[in-house]
């Protein structure tokens, strides 16, 4: 099988790369903006009418859920332009396409667990482009479209290694506590996206590590273990942008996704998000050492 990655620089193409590898797949084009912009349509045809892919991982996208409240036209840009490019072309060439979504196409109003059947809802110019590229993917029906949130992985930057920097100057944190959802591990959703790779079971499906938790609470654990010593204040969000000065895009507060889907379509559910964070955290310690 042949594979193409978009924004592989990131935390999932790059761990989507290293697990294909894993499973001894070699023919992999693994691309970033310098080698495809995604919103220039005559590249993305040249490139992917050349390589002509089983299967496109799309990770490529806007990410600055603040900025894109600034810059709404850049952001639908990438989010929307950018994906329609790659899933027309994926149409001529007949390719597979797995596009990476979020838990920002619901509000977070809901009382209970959201579901793939669930009414969407987005509340901010990120989580309605994610969506909007949802509908640009449905119109190849080779497709797979999974939601994720809270994503973590060694090529980048993310919560963990944010509370892991300020820890080293404060020892008091301010953390919202009324915002819950499941961290992702990139490690653990590569598995996962290389199966529903090698699968035809089309859809959208929640992905993210099991169990839910609010991001104090996240802070918390990451904390204990790695032996910091920091006191977590549980503020609200509105709290917390109240003391930082700040405004910020809409977050939803009810993040809970149902995994059930994956299960009955014969996927395996990820771990728990709390031996993620131990293995991730290992992980970033290693990395530490040999970076020395």
């Amino acid at each position: 099988m042949k594979f193409l990655i978009t924004g592989y620089r990131g935390q999932l193409g790059y761990d989507i790369q290293r697990e294909l590898l894993k499973r001894g797949y070699t023919d992999i084009l693994a691309l970033d903006r310098e080698e495809m912009d995604i919103t220039d349509r005559d590249k993305v045809f040249e490139v992917i009418g050349d390589y002509r892919p089983d299967v496109i991982f799309h990770c490529a996208a806007w990410t600055a859920v603040d900025k894109a409240e600034e810059m709404k036209e850049a952001c639908e840009k990438v989010n929307v332009l950018g994906t329609r490019n790659i899933v027309d072309a994926s149409i001529e060439t007949g390719s597979k396409i797995i596009y990476m979504s979020t838990d920002y196409v619901f509000d977070g109003t809901k009382e209970g667990i959201y579901t793939e059947e669930d009414e969407v809802h987005p509340m901010s110019v990120y989580g309605q482009t994610k969506y909007d590229g949802e509908v640009e993917v449905r119109r190849n029906p080779n497709h797979f479209i999974t939601r994720i949130s809270w994503v973590f992985g060694i090529n980048g930057n993310n919560f963990i290694r944010t509370m892991l920097k300020l820890s080293d100057k404060f020892d008091t944190l301010n953390v919202v506590d009324d915002q819950i959802g499941s961290p992702t591990y990139t490690v653990d959703l590569s598995k996962l996206l290389v199966d529903m790779a090698e699968s035809d079971k089309y859809g959208t499906y929640n992905a993210t590590n099991e169990g839910y938790v609010s991001w104090a609470e996240f802070a918390e654990y990451i904390f204990k273990i790695n032996n910091k010593n920091v006191v977590v204040n549980h503020v609200s969000t509105e709290e917390y942008l109240d003391i930082m000065g700040m405004t910020q895009a809409y977050r939803p507060r009810n993040s809970r996704l149902s995994k059930n889907k994956l299960e009955e379509n014969g996927f395996d559910r990820l771990p728990s998000w709390e031996d993620a964070t131990n293995r991730y955290s290992e992980e970033l310690k290693k990395t530490k050492i040999l970076r020395r």
